[in-house]
């Protein structure tokens, strides 16, 4: 099991989806590079997923949850993207 808070590489991709995990470089301090791995996957996985799922277009706040979603697992993934290229890892 690796460093993840909430358990698993899902479950963090998942809480910083929904908004309960807050991310900057200091959350991927304690991290291997293979648990980066494993939530680059993971957060791919997961932005995948959201961006197939297409609620109906009259039902704004389902749209704008579903934005906001998509908003956070790019903006971590962009964090994270910046770590490893700074740590050079």
């Amino acid at each position: 099991m690796g460093n993840f808070p909430g358990g698993s590489a899902f479950a963090m991709a998942r809480d910083i989806g929904e908004g309960f995990q807050a991310v900057t470089e200091r959350t991927f301090l304690r991290m291997t590079r293979a648990d980066l791995d494993k939530l680059t996957f993971e957060m791919n996985r997961l932005l995948s997923e959201v961006r197939g799922n297409q609620p109906d277009i009259d039902d704004l706040p389902a749209v704008q949850q579903r934005n906001r979603k998509i908003q956070r697992l790019n903006a971590a993934m962009m964090i994270l993207r910046a770590f490893r290229l700074k740590r050079k890892m």
